[in-house]
């Protein structure tokens, strides 16, 4: 039995590793003021929406806000010559819930991989000492080689076409064609055109790629100086 939960939790730390990598750079990107304020400026949003870049950076912050709060819709309002409207329409105000709900799910899978991995390392590593250093090293490879085939799969996919690749994301993650919106009318895709989706998902893409290569020259690193140690590694 004891043998079980040891083998059950290792797979959980080897699972939750390339899932805590993958996760917390969208987590962070979604959550930065800064990336959709750099956003509207480099893809002149306040031409394509005609709002002021005041008005805009605002709705940003609104946005962070709705994907946190328990609010169910995304109701902004914008000045517009001066008279008060609605920034989003109908269509638009029902794919963000849709997009709140698969960004809250990939909050909760980052928490949770956060955890499981914090947990595993202080449990079975420096408080029960079941496993070694050494044992946890591997661990951290083998859980890594594990997320480099999956996410290095789909950067291929993204390099080659990002166009089908954004597209095909679309029809998996979301069970309607609400994300299909028109950019002469829709402010949504006004503000955040496919080309800013393309550097966001190159720029998380680059921070998960960091984020790898650090746990890699950390794990790799300790084998190699404590390669002849000749301790019992589980």
């Amino acid at each position: 039995m004891v043998r079980t939960v040891q083998v059950l939790a290792a797979a959980a730390y080897t699972a939750a590793l390339p899932l805590l990598i993958v996760t917390a750079p969208v987590r962070w990107l979604a959550s930065d003021v800064a990336v959709y304020e750099r956003g509207f400026r480099a893809h002149d949003s306040a031409a394509r929406t005609e709002l002021p870049l005041a008005e805009l950076d605002r709705a940003a912050r609104d946005i962070i806000d709705y994907f946190e709060n328990d609010a169910r819709d995304l109701r902004i309002v914008v000045t517009v010559n001066g008279v008060e409207e609605a920034l989003f329409n109908d269509r638009e105000v029902a794919h963000m819930r849709d997009v709140k709900q698969l960004l809250r799910a990939l909050y909760r899978v980052n928490e949770v991989a956060l955890v499981v991995v914090l947990g595993y390392i202080a449990l079975a590593v420096v408080w029960a000492g079941e496993r070694s250093v050494r044992g946890l090293a591997k661990l951290s490879l083998g859980g890594l080689a594990a997320g480099s085939v999956v996410v290095g799969s789909i950067a291929v996919f993204a390099l080659t076409g990002f166009d089908q690749a954004w597209t095909t994301f679309h029809e998996i993650a979301f069970r309607n064609d609400l994300w299909r919106l028109d950019p002469d009318t829709d402010r949504l895709i006004q503000m955040f055109p496919e080309p800013f989706w393309q550097e966001t998902t190159y720029l998380a893409g680059g921070v998960m790629a960091v984020e790898a290569l650090a746990v890699l020259a950390l794990c790799a690193g300790y084998l190699a100086r404590t390669r002849g140690e000749g301790r019992s590694v589980r």
